[in-house]
């Protein structure tokens, strides 16, 4: 089999991250769809273990916590009988934590939204940090014991609860519900009230279905596979940690960099590189 050179695995890495499908990367850049599957995979579990390793022992102060919904296969109303309830068909959470000053995301989780994989991502988070921090997260429960078994009395913590009115009917369904209010509630420490927000977080939703195709709302490029949604999530967060400058932070400084982890402004060519093995 022909391998691909680095700037032709740039070329399909930079369309993947750019939020186009699986189908329309192969027609941009005339190359088989299981060859940009297979790229997709040890790309992204490299950026998987890069991040693991490099994002540690963070300075963070500010931190942002939310749920962004996807389904995989099927959605959760059409899934067999057979593979209801198995993790990987029907709906599939992400939970993301970004910090406010830098806009650096220390972790994510691919999961259920339940207390056990809310445990999982909160002890994660934990251990990324250097020190004590403030948090807001919305107001799902399952976040009140994770956060105490992963922090206990060293954190302050609090939630963010957004009041919404009636869901939008016939031609409008699609869109949100208006907000019509929220409540904030102090949970743990001494949080500055002023700071308890989930904006970042919620502005990072958006970011995520703007970037990967899979989480495009009513499109065929959803998830067929759980993990190549982690791989997929793999490389978004190592392109928008690392190579893609925020504009809030100027112009050539990514969250990377911000947060003190990197130098430079990472390239695609960079990203490919981490790749060990050329197997493609």
């Amino acid at each position: 089999m022909n391998k691909l050179n680095i700037k032709r695995r740039a070329e399909v890495i930079a369309a993947l991250v750019e939020g186009n499908s699986i189908r329309a990367t192969c027609r941009m850049t005339n190359t088989a769809k299981g060859t940009v599957i297979r790229l997709l995979v040890s790309v992204g579990a490299a950026c998987a273990k890069y991040q693991d390793e490099h994002l540690q022992n963070l300075q963070c102060s500010r931190i942002q916590c939310d749920e962004v919904w996807s389904f995989c296969r099927a959605k959760e109303k059409n899934v067999p009988e057979e593979y209801k309830g198995q993790f990987g068909y029907g709906d599939v959470w992400t939970w993301t934590a970004i910090d406010a000053d830098t806009k650096l995301v220390p972790s994510w989780l691919i999961g259920k939204r339940d207390s056990l994989f809310a445990r999982a991502f909160i002890d994660d988070l934990a251990s990324r940090l250097s020190h004590r921090v403030q948090l807001t997260t919305d107001g799902h429960r399952a976040y009140l014991e994770a956060v105490e078994g992963a922090f206990g009395a060293d954190i302050d913590y609090a939630m963010l609860v957004k009041l919404y009115g009636p869901e939008p009917e016939g031609e409008r369904r699609y869109s949100p519900a208006k907000c019509i209010g929220s409540e904030t509630y102090v949970i743990q420490g001494n949080p500055d009230r002023k700071h308890i927000s989930t904006s970042y977080a919620e502005r990072n939703n958006l970011t995520i279905r703007m970037s990967m195709r899979r989480f495009t709302r009513l499109t065929n490029a959803f998830s067929k596979k759980v993990e190549n949604l982690e791989y997929a999530l793999a490389l978004h967060f190592m392109y928008y940690n690392f190579a893609r400058p925020h504009k809030t932070l100027g112009n050539m400084t990514t969250p990377a960099m911000a947060a003190g982890v990197s130098d430079h402004v990472w390239a695609v060519e960079e990203i490919v590189a981490l790749v060990e093995s050329e197997s493609i």
